[in-house]
């Protein structure tokens, strides 16, 4: 009998870098430049570019469905990103930095019958994932379907991708972890190093007051490491989302996931040899090579 959600978990790690290099591509970065954006400070253009299938989207809108960054960061960037251009403009530049990525890494696979194969696989998934209580990946899956291979494959990662996230967060509220309470709890386990989660905005006394409250629930000790018992939390929490993200790879089936990664790793390959991702993420993937099934 297949695990689908540990299923689910694996297929990620294969989808994830490539979807992930949007944000780390200077190809992205020049189409992002042209329209305004200040590409020496990357959280305007990152704010920009993955809230944009939102619509121009408030502040409070962002800070809610991004769940883990600073509402104070957020408001930093957020609406003023659409002053610099709306999100018709962004997606459009995205799609164009994104081909360009691809097709600088992949050269002659773009236009192949794997990638062909690959991308249908990926889109029956993607087009299973059900959305309701998920507002990034229902956003995303409004787009329209790109028409080239490589582009599918990409626009499918990107809404199977939020499509987890969406229910990471619905795993956290049920685990009663706000969003500052959510990273301190994840660098408590030792799955990205405390420095890493800098960018989200906390400043080091909300990080501390975060660390408070959870040692008052017995997760973290003195020292802020996980407790047997905020292991066991972070575990269900983990736990939940594959769950919850399991329904788009019970669609594709056991085979059509093991073949999409197969088809995939030219690509997976392709974006971790580059260099262009952080080698360690505060997603606790390793991206110094690229993951294998588990």
């Amino acid at each position: 009998m297949t695990d689908f959600p540990r299923l689910a978990r694996q297929t990620w790690h294969q989808l994830e870098p490539v979807y992930a290099s949007v944000y780390f591509a200077p190809q992205v970065a020049a189409e992002t430049s042209a329209l305004g954006y200040d590409t020496a400070e990357r959280r305007p253009a990152y704010f920009a570019l993955r809230a944009a299938p939102l619509g121009a989207a408030t502040a409070e809108l962002v800070t809610a469905a991004f769940y883990s960054f600073s509402p104070r960061a957020v408001a930093r960037h957020v609406p003023g990103v659409w002053d610099t251009a709306s999100p018709e403009k962004v997606l459009e530049a995205r799609a164009r930095g994104v081909d360009a990525t691809l097709r600088a890494l992949l050269g002659e696979r773009t236009g192949g019958k794997d990638m062909a194969e690959a991308a249908a696989l990926a889109r029956t998934a993607a087009e299973a994932a059900g959305l309701a209580g998920r507002p990034l990946a229902a956003a995303n899956a409004a787009l329209p379907w790109p028409e080239e291979p490589h582009m599918v494959l990409w626009q499918a990662a990107n809404v199977l991708r939020e499509h987890r996230g969406d229910g990471h967060l619905a795993a956290l509220l049920a685990a009663d972890l706000d969003g500052c309470e959510a990273l301190v709890s994840f660098a408590a386990v030792d799955a990205a190093p405390v420095e890493n989660f800098a960018s989200r905005g906390w400043s080091e006394e909300e990080w501390a007051a975060a660390r408070a409250r959870l040692a008052e629930r017995g997760l973290v000790d003195s020292a802020g490491a996980a407790t047997e018992r905020g292991r066991a939390l972070r575990d269900e929490v983990e736990r939940m989302t594959d769950e919850l993200a399991a329904a788009p790879y019970r669609a594709l089936g056991a085979r059509g996931c093991a073949r999409l990664a197969e088809l995939n790793g030219p690509a997976l390959t392709a974006v971790v040899g580059s260099g262009l991702l952080p080698t360690r993420s505060t997603l606790g993937i390793l991206t110094v090579r690229a993951p294998g099934p588990r």
